[in-house]
């Protein structure tokens, strides 16, 4: 039988790799429900390639377009939050949620609460709301799959063994663009060099946080909520290759490693056959063609975004969501050219040295916690750097 899926995001780039494995395997899917920001004449497209049940825009101002592009046909329009939220929470046998940001967070909550299974694209619900996603999970008994390249392969890694067996995980860093730049040179780099990933092919904002290499430390703590072993065993090797996904290691120090092409639909398709395999239309690893894998130790002084997200969950509290939000708001800065790449984990630590906030206990505190973080973060903007 064909299995059901909603997919929130589904004009990004998680999104677009996702329709890529199901339109190859078409046969084996039913959809219920796709989702964007806006882009409704995309997304109706996509609505009525694979038939969705509903399509929805989290702008509530491009519902009157995602209407006119789906007159005609059976599929429902919707906009707007609670939409969205209503569309995550129908019930199907997968959700991918691959909404970019903390605006993700209320849409994939309302999956998990749910009960089924969701593939977690969205980093930012983890750092900046770890505990309540994770207790709401245990609640409803939903099933948590990650599909960052990185804890995929982790989770891939520990398939047949045991938390309480591993050592370390070994998280593992392209480096970005930058890898091999001075610090003389980070500050003069501009919004194209940073847009243009070595390896990966991703949105604006991961491909940001990658070059910072603030998507490590976002997954340092995405691992540190996914892989209870202590965050004094998790550690981040820079591996400028990307054929090496991230590596365990076991206290009878075996270290298994998940290898695959630098490729977002190996992790993908990894979540949505789960437990089994699907086929992909990548090409196989060629492992004589790669040649070389090489590793490194990261560089705190030149790339701080590590450092300051390991103290940030250190401290706990709110912090990991004032965290996120000021990154949000620096990276869209450096985007627009307000500031220079180097003010991007600058800013970030202003603002967490001056935003307080206790845990949150509820997604309306992280929330709260949010929006007084980017608050901060904005009126810092307007302080010459």
């Amino acid at each position: 039988m064909a299995r059901s899926l909603s997919l929130l995001g589904a004009t990004g780039s998680i999104g677009k790799s996702t329709l890529d494995l199901i339109r190859h395997n078409r046969a084996d899917w039913r959809v219920e429900a796709l989702t964007a920001n806006c882009s409704a004449a995309e997304l109706a497209s996509l609505a009525r390639e694979f038939e969705a049940k509903i399509a929805v825009v989290g702008d509530e101002a491009c519902l009157p377009e995602l209407r006119e592009a789906l007159a005609g046909t059976s599929i429902e329009a919707a906009g707007g939050e609670t939409a969205l939220c209503e569309a995550a929470a129908r019930p199907v046998d997968v959700t991918v949620a691959a909404i970019v940001g903390c605006a993700g967070l209320a849409p994939t909550m309302a999956a998990v609460q749910a009960g089924g299974t969701v593939a977690l694209a969205n980093k930012e619900a983890l750092v900046s709301a770890g505990g309540i996603l994770k207790q709401a999970v245990r609640k409803a008994g939903a099933t948590l799959l990650p599909t960052d390249s990185e804890h995929n392969a982790i989770f891939q890694c520990l398939q047949g063994g045991e938390i309480s067996e591993v050592r370390r995980i070994l998280l593992t860093a392209s480096g970005g663009p930058f890898r091999t730049f001075t610090a003389e040179a980070l500050q003069s780099v501009t919004r194209e060099q940073a847009l243009k990933h070595p390896n990966w092919s991703m949105g604006a904002k991961s491909t940001i946080d990658s070059a910072t290499l603030m998507n490590k430390g976002l997954e340092y703590i995405e691992a540190h909520h996914l892989f209870p072993v202590g965050l004094e065993n998790i550690e981040i090797v820079v591996h400028p290759q990307s054929i090496v996904h991230s590596m365990v290691e076991y206290r009878d120090r075996s270290v298994l490693a998940q290898l695959g092409p630098s490729d977002m639909r190996v992790p993908i398709a990894s979540c949505l056959a789960y437990p089994e395999r699907m086929k992909t239309p990548l090409e196989p690893l060629d492992l004589t063609k790669v040649g070389t894998l090489t590793f490194e130790a990261p560089d705190e002084a030149r790339f701080p975004a590590t450092r300051i997200c390991r103290e940030a969950i250190e401290q706990g509290g709110g912090a990991p969501a004032i965290l996120n939000a000021a990154n949000e708001v620096a990276v869209a800065a450096f985007l627009d050219d307000s500031i220079q790449f180097l003010h991007i984990t600058r800013l970030v630590e202003e603002t967490l040295d001056q935003v307080e906030a206790p845990t949150p206990r509820s997604l309306e505190d992280v929330l709260a916690i949010d929006a007084e973080a980017r608050a901060k973060a904005q009126e810092l903007l307007t302080i010459p750097q």
